[in-house]
C-alpha cells in the first residue's frame, strides 16, 4: 500500500489546478457546477457506500481518490472526459509513486463513470457511478460567469437541467436500515419542475445507478417527496 492518501490528493496543487480549470471549462459552456463541492461530495458518498458494505479501508480510500479526480478530463473536452480523465489520473498518480495495482483500480473507475460508456467494472467504479450521479442539488446551478444563480421564470425556462436541479430542495443518499438498498431521497419543488422532468433527463443515470448497486449486491431506490419512484 502506498502513502498516497485521499488527504494528500486533496492538497496536491496539480490535481487542484485541473479540477479548477475543468470546472471553468464546463461553466463556459453552461454546465452545472463541477468544482470542489461536487467532487468532495462524490468522494464522501463513494467512501460511505463501500465502507457500509464492509470493504477494507484502502479500497474505500481509493474510491475517495477516484471520486475526487473523476472529472479532471473535462479540462480537455466534455466529450470523452471519463477516458481522458483516466489517462490524466494515471500520469499524475504514477509520478506520485502510487503502486500500479492501486492506479489500475482508480483509473478503471474514472474511465467508467460517465453514462455514455459507463460500467460498474469494479466495486470502486460502482461506488463512483452512484456517488456521482446522485449529486443533484440546487447549489449546482449557477448564473452567467459563475455568479450566483438568481431564479426567474425566464432563466428557469431556458434550461431543463438548471430547472430540475434548482427544484431539488434537499437530497440525501443513504442505506436502508437493513442495508439491502441504497436510497436517494429527494424533495422537489413541484412549482419549479415536475417529477416527470426529473426523470426525463436523469432516467439513464438512475438506471445506471441501479446497475451499479446490483453489482454491489444491493438495490437502488429513488424516493421523491416521500413517494417511491424507482
Amino acid at each position: 500500500m502506498s502513502n498516497i492518501t485521499y488527504e494528500y490528493i486533496k492538497r496536491n496543487k496539480d490535481v487542484q489546478t485541473y479540477i479548477n480549470y475543468a470546472d471553468a471549462a464546463l461553466m463556459s459552456i453552461g454546465y452545472t457546477e463541477h468544482s470542489n463541492a461536487h467532487v468532495e461530495r462524490a468522494a464522501a458518498k463513494a467512501y460511505m457506500i463501500l465502507n457500509t458494505l464492509g470493504y477494507d479501508e484502502r479500497t474505500c480510500e481509493l474510491a475517495q481518490i477516484a471520486a475526487y479526480m473523476h472529472d479532471i478530463g473535462n479540462v480537455v473536452n466534455r466529450v470523452g472526459h471519463a477516458q481522458t480523465g483516466a489517462v490524466m489520473a494515471f500520469r499524475l498518480l504514477d509520478r506520485l509513486g502510487m503502486p500500479a495495482d492501486e492506479i489500475a483500480r482508480v483509473v478503471s473507475a474514472i474511465g467508467n463513470h460517465d453514462e455514455g460508456a459507463a460500467a460498474p467494472v469494479t466495486p470502486i467504479a460502482a461506488a463512483l457511478i452512484i456517488a456521482d450521479k446522485s449529486d443533484v442539488r440546487r447549489s449546482r446551478v449557477r448564473g452567467e460567469n459563475g455568479e450566483s444563480f438568481v431564479p426567474s421564470s425566464e432563466n428557469l425556462a431556458k434550461d431543463i437541467h438548471d430547472r430540475v436541479n434548482y427544484a431539488v430542495q434537499s437530497s440525501e443518499l443513504k442505506f436502508s436500515d437493513d442495508k439491502k438498498s441504497l436510497v436517494l431521497s429527494l424533495e422537489i419543488d413541484l412549482n419549479i419542475s415536475s417529477v416527470m422532468e426529473y426523470f426525463e433527463i436523469f432516467i439513464s443515470r438512475m438506471n445506471l445507478c441501479r446497475t451499479a448497486a446490483k453489482s454491489l449486491g444491493v438495490n437502488f431506490e429513488v424516493i421523491v417527496n416521500n413517494s417511491r419512484i424507482l
